[in-house]
């Protein structure tokens, strides 16, 4: 099927009923940030062709790097600052739709639990009604009461839906709502299109599609994830390289270049941290060593960065369906002392990784001058990694 829907994700809110020092749709949850599990579920569905997310502007080159760092297809995103409204945030995500869209659906950042029912619902819905909103039915008893918290009636409930999201709807649909309200505020997408008399269908939606308001929501929403997440898939895999000193060259090692005398000997730039790194990914996903992707016969890795290749590996490990649950490396050197450089390193090969940057633990240690580490002839490196399932961020 030809993708001819937008998602628009507002995420602009500030999260002050979290009690949190930044923005809710940024906190952890299972392993990613909530408004990362949003997104992807809406890129996962065939009939959405482009995600528009709307964030405040102070956090538009933090969001662009966030998902550009867990993967997600910058050709498939846009990122914009959002209004001090709801409605003002959808209003300036609605301006970068591209041409040719037929069906726009506007979706809460911090829902991050929707099922890729209810979004093709939604969007099949919409399309034949012109606007369409998930929505579950009223179970609760409903009370009337007063300021002083005094009930005054019991209301009855049949008829009664929850409004949720995503609400869908055609859009010039919705920017004939917006022409209509002026400045008049609305809580969601729906009310303005009822108050320009636009007619809205229902589509049932889920009770787990809950939106993050509060702290216990967070933790109601991690315990559905993992509800619904199958069995970890564990795959680990064990790395060791060795290089030698040589003169004229710099010492490279995790990514980081290191002051020091001599550099170590190779084809690539020789970093022996990486390498090791590279060849326990490629023993986790039985993907043989780095010299079979990489070999020193190819001119093309001479001199290479060695995180490229590392990039190039993880790639690999992605196509398994896995990704970095944590990395335990131990360098073997006499010298250079390493300890003022172990963070600067943690920080380059998370980043190649995708993950945080304490997943990546690295040890340095000398072999009390025994061997030729101890003889300061070159440097050792082990790793080891723990791969995991993607549907299974926590490694639980």
């Amino acid at each position: 099927m030809h993708a001819t829907a937008a998602a628009i994700i507002p995420a602009a809110g500030s999260g002050t009923r979290m009690g949190l020092h930044h923005p809710k749709q940024f906190h952890m949850l299972a392993g990613s940030p909530v408004l990362i599990h949003t997104v992807r579920a809406f890129l996962a569905n065939p009939e959405i062709h482009r995600c528009i997310v709307v964030v405040p502007e102070a956090w538009i080159e933090a969001t662009r790097s966030l998902l550009d760092h867990y993967g997600l297809d910058p050709r498939r995103l846009t990122v914009c600052a959002g209004g001090r409204r709801r409605q003002d945030s959808v209003r300036a995500g609605l301006a970068h739709l591209d041409d040719g869209i037929d069906i726009v659906l506007v979706h809460d950042g911090a829902r991050p639990l929707v099922d890729q029912n209810t979004i093709t619902r939604c969007c099949r819905a919409a399309r034949e009604h012109g606007a369409a909103i998930a929505a579950i039915p009223v179970k609760d008893t409903l009370k009337k009461v007063d300021a002083d918290g005094v009930v005054l009636s019991t209301v009855d409930r049949q008829g009664l839906w929850q409004a949720q999201t995503p609400q869908a709807m055609r859009p010039a649909l919705l920017q004939l709502a917006y022409s209509l309200a002026g400045s008049e505020d609305a809580t969601d997408e729906a009310s303005l299109l009822e108050r320009a008399g636009i007619e809205v269908t229902i589509v049932e939606g889920s009770e787990t599609n809950l939106k993050i308001t509060r702290p216990e929501d967070l933790r109601l929403a991690e315990i559905i994830m993992n509800l619904n997440t199958p069995p970890p898939r564990l795959r680990i895999g064990h790395g060791f390289d060795a290089h030698r000193f040589i003169a004229g060259r710099p010492l490279v090692l995790g990514g980081v270049t290191i002051p020091h005398t001599m550099g170590l000997a190779g084809h690539s730039d020789a970093d022996v941290v990486t390498h090791a790194l590279c060849d326990a990914l490629l023993g986790a996903i039985g993907g043989r060593d780095i010299g079979h992707h990489f070999p020193d016969s190819d001119p093309r890795f001479s001199g290479v960065y060695s995180i490229t290749l590392l990039e190039r590996v993880i790639d690999l490990v992605r196509l398994k369906g896995l990704t970095l649950g944590n990395a335990d490396i131990t360098i073997v050197c006499q010298a250079p002392r390493l300890a003022g450089h172990i963070a600067a390193m943690q920080e380059r090969l998370a980043h190649s990784c995708a993950v945080e940057a304490e997943a990546v633990n690295i040890k340095a240690t000398t072999t009390e001058k025994m061997g030729f580490t101890g003889r300061e002839e070159g440097i050792a490196c082990h790793a080891v990694v723990l791969l995991h399932n993607h549907s299974n961020p926590s490694g639980s």
